[in-house]
């Protein structure tokens, strides 16, 4: 999964941060964002301690919000460039990053972004069929299955504030990974 030697140095880059005030699908791209330690991206629909997934509020509004940021590689609209064309914050993601890949950090991942800001990968997205109303035909492109013949979802990872701060386009973002055993991504 990882190369031993290089683990302490992953390091990418923002290259576009986004939010919407409403339950909109896609988000639209800001000159910065504010993350706010336990809570999320200031001003954005899913900005809270608690669960703001509709469809999750539904089932228990109590629940921690396990999803307060949510990354996409800009590697994967690049993958998907022969058949979509999709700009950053189209996914509904608040940072579009590039040269980390995402979906391979382990669960407890800590994410060091710009002069302050910490993110704790908590999961996978999962990516529901909203996806097919954006662009018809994307929730099977961001589907997949490994070779034992389990399902890879590419749709970006979500994670929880440990420390506020501004994000930026063109901000350094620093992967310090959890301690051994790794625990895989799963969706939350």
């Amino acid at each position: 999964m990882f190369d031993e030697k290089k683990e302490s140095s992953i390091l990418g880059t923002v290259i576009a941060v986004s939010l919407s005030k409403r339950h909109t699908f896609s988000k639209e791209n800001q000159e910065s964002i504010k993350v706010v330690k336990d809570f999320g991206v200031e001003g954005d629909a899913h900005f809270g301690s608690t669960v703001k997934h509709r469809s999750r509020v539904a089932q228990n509004p109590n629940q921690p919000n396990l999803r307060q940021v949510h990354l996409i590689q800009n590697e994967l609209f690049e993958e998907l460039a022969d058949r979509f064309h999709i700009k950053p914050g189209q996914m509904g993601e608040n940072i579009t990053t590039v040269g980390i890949n995402l979906l391979e950090l382990p669960t407890d991942t800590i994410l060091f972004i710009g002069e302050s800001a910490m993110i704790k990968v908590t999961g996978l997205r999962n990516p529901c069929a909203q996806i097919d109303h954006f662009k018809q035909g994307l929730l099977k492109a961001v589907l997949d299955k490994d070779s034992d013949g389990n399902l890879i979802r590419k749709a970006g990872i979500m994670g929880v504030i440990l420390q506020s701060g501004e994000v930026k386009p063109g901000d350094t973002i620093r992967a310090v990974l959890p301690p051994r055993p790794f625990k895989k991504l799963e969706r939350v």
